[in-house]
């Protein structure tokens, strides 16, 4: 949803009198709930195109009228400018004010949105059974705006006669404005409660019924956009615009949007997976998926500014816009195929312009700066965003995550620990994540100060309101957590997280070591792509990889005995992630992240053909030992896949094909001819991405 405009006012219905700019004072049209097609917003204008149309709140109908329903969209808008700027209690307190009763079609549903964006960020059962309950009221309401469903003999007319079909084109056209609106709103609100249900749901028979209604809101999607499509081509072939104007825009941002987030998720799906659900009449399309995400907003690769401005705009074009961030930052950890982030750079400083203090795109604008490898940029967005706001604390929640992960970057142990420790105590996502970060930091600073690294030490101690516990009461917390790990993990739809089972493991391993894991804030920064992240001279020379060093000198000792280190235990695994740590670390130096902005001065000392050179010796030889390992199997299959990607970085994709195709065999490959070891940490996470690293072979994006 997004800001109603100026100019639909006056052509969704009588309104009333609202406070609206100027260009809204003109006569409303009563007679049709059309809105014009968008138009470019006009260079010589001295109004920006992300300037609001709002100076204040639109007056609303008292009583209401179904047949009226599409008037109450200037108010949705409105309530939406209010959450986005961050005034979410307002914008609450605003739908409730207006729609006491719940029974407005535009009102039940954005409240339920509200309560949905709630229950995601509380993870508490509590938030997340109110919001399906609100969900499934707004989505009860939709079907009672909805056309009613034909007779069983007009639907098997609609077989044999194109004119009486039920279910296509001409079933949607038969219908009025206000309920293609609600054929529309159903489907958004039966997608959230089934992404809400999925959530909570415990056993796999309610997440299948959750499944199912997904299945239902695409059908449902997939029509309307066919109904759009033929309304457009209608529209041409009469030497129309290319939008038929009877189509207004806020229908058609709903049904972009949903259509798009619909169609990118099913392309985020394995091509095996993908293959079969396509005999089912269900297509992937990623560019298709992407082209209408951006066709709410106007956005072209060729322009800076949008063609859609916001007093044109439809409902949803604001979550169209936030979509596609989700998309180009968030889910470029998982995929490159598409991945533009000059596009969300763009999306992030227009939205910037118009919400300066909206939470939601300062997130955006950290994540920007983070996946732009300026993870010290990121932390001051982070920052930023949690002062803007202070009525929604689990937001806060997410910056304290995001800056858990930038500080990593920063190699900060301490920035890192004080946003784990927030998250530990306040946070409901995974309890057991945040208590492994918190002990991981502790490990770390005990081991600055139990090596008395002066300079390190130096930056550590630099607030002397908070000084540091002595290096033994900082373990002594460690083993604390660690011990409580196993027991704080969590289920969806009765499946166990992945990542919670392997710190799981982690804590399991530290307790059976006897209080030691080897380089745990590194292999923590590994799996949230940290490294990836870090300036690569301050950061990932100067300090990572002293670190690696330091833990092979201390394998060395033993000389290859595992007898001699550690009391007999955990050599090979130990020295396996130390060469796999290394050959991370100088792999990013030699080829830094393709979407990196790195500092002319961050231009490490070690020339790339070295660095290239040792990182490929260091995964080779966790290849090599790697049927020696005893419990991190899971080390080899990550060493074949950044073995792979540095092999294509240097031009050598055959090689690179070979790797990612033992990952993608199913075959074991951590353990010799004389037995097996079963599923691996994680295996799921690191299929999917090999499955993009294979897709983007030739678009040097590895």
């Amino acid at each position: 949803m997004s800001f109603c405009t100026a100019d639909s006012v006056s052509t969704v219905g009588n309104s009333g009198d609202s406070s609206f700019g100027p260009s809204a004072m003109s006569t409303p049209n009563t007679t049709s709930t059309h809105v014009t097609s968008t138009q470019a917003p006009d260079e010589n204008s001295n109004h920006p195109s992300y300037k609001s149309a709002f100076t204040g709140p639109p007056t609303i109908r008292s009583t209401y009228d179904p047949a009226e329903s599409l008037d109450d969209i200037p108010a949705l808008c409105y309530a939406l400018e209010l959450f986005l700027s961050s005034k979410m209690v307002e914008s609450e307190d605003y739908c409730n004010k207006n729609d006491e009763k719940k029974e407005r079609l535009y009102f039940a549903t954005g409240y339920g949105l509200i309560q949905c964006v709630k229950g995601l960020m509380s993870y508490e059962d509590e938030d997340l059974l109110a919001a399906i309950e609100h969900t499934k009221h707004g989505n009860s309401i939709a079907t009672k705006h909805r056309k009613k469903a034909a007779s069983i003999t007009s639907r098997l007319a609609g077989y044999v006669v194109s004119s009486l079909n039920t279910s296509g084109v001409g079933f949607i056209k038969s219908m009025t404005d206000v309920e293609r609106h609600a054929e529309l709103v159903y489907a958004e609100s039966l997608f959230e409660k089934a992404l809400l249900g999925i959530l909570y749901s415990g056993d796999w028979l309610a997440f299948i019924k959750e499944a199912l209604h997904m299945r239902t809101t695409i059908s449902v999607y997939r029509n309307l956009l066919k109904y759009i499509n033929a309304m457009d081509e209608e529209s041409l072939a009469s030497g129309g615009p290319p939008e038929h104007p009877a189509v207004d825009v806020h229908f058609r941002s709903g049904v972009y949007l949903g259509c798009g987030v619909a169609t990118l998720i099913l392309s985020l799906l394995p091509t095996k997976l993908l293959t079969i659900i396509e005999l089912f009449g269900y297509r992937g399309d990623r560019k298709e998926a992407l082209e209408l995400l951006c066709r709410a907003g106007g956005w072209s690769a060729d322009s800076s500014e949008p063609s859609v401005n916001a007093t044109q705009e439809g409902l949803r074009r604001t979550i169209c816009d936030m979509g596609l961030l989700i998309f180009h930052l968030v889910l470029s950890s998982f995929t490159f195929d598409g991945i533009d982030v000059g596009m969300a750079q763009k999306i992030v400083d227009w939205n910037l312009k118009r919400y300066p203090n909206g939470v939601f795109f300062l997130f955006g604008a950290g994540r920007l700066s983070l996946v732009r490898s300026q993870p010290r940029r990121a932390v001051a967005f982070y920052k930023r965003a949690m002062e803007v706001q202070n009525q929604y604390r689990n937001l806060h929640h997410i910056s304290y995550w995001e800056i858990a992960l930038s500080t990593l970057a920063l190699w900060d142990l301490r920035g890192s620990l004080e946003a784990w420790e927030v998250l530990k105590e306040e946070a409901t996502w995974s309890k057991a994540i945040y208590s492994y970060g918190t002990a991981v930091c502790l490990l770390e600073l005990a081991d600055v100060q139990d090596r008395g690294d002066t300079e390190k030490m130096e930056e550590l101690y630099e607030n002397p309101e908070k000084p540091l516990p002595t290096s033994k009461i900082l373990r002594e917390r460690a083993a604390k957590l660690m011990a409580e790990v196993p027991n704080l993990r969590q289920k969806i739809a009765g499946k166990s997280i992945p990542l919670e089972k392997l710190v799981s493991r982690k804590a399991r391993k530290f307790s059976s070591q006897g209080g030691r894991l080897m380089l745990p804030g590194l292999e923590l920064a590994y799996l949230f792509l940290s490294i990836a992240h870090a300036p690569r001279k301050t950061v990932t020379e100067r300090r990572m990889l002293v670190e690696v060093r330091r833990a092979l000198d201390n394998l060395g000792k033993a000389k290859g005995n595992p007898k001699l280190y550690e009391g007999g235990s955990g050599y090979w695994d130990d020295f396996c992630l130390a060469k796999f740590m290394e050959g991370v670390c100088l792999r990013y130096i030699a080829y830094p992240d393709p979407d990196a902005e790195s500092d002319p001065l961050e231009e490490p000392n070690m020339s790339r053909e070295e660095a290239a050179k040792v990182s490929e010796e260091a995964l080779n030889a966790v290849l090599e030992h790697g049927p020696m390992i005893e419990l991190d199997h899971f080390l080899v299959y990550n060493a074949h896949y950044e073995l792979g990607r540095l092999l294509a970085c240097r031009g050598d994709t055959e090689a690179a094909k070979k790797h990612f195709g033992l990952i993608l065999s199913g075959k074991y490959l951590e353990v010799g001819p004389s037995g097996r070891k079963g599923r691996y940490s994680l295996e799921n996470a690191l299929t999917l991405r090999t499955h993009a690293a294979v897709e983007a072979l030739n678009q040097k994006r590895l």
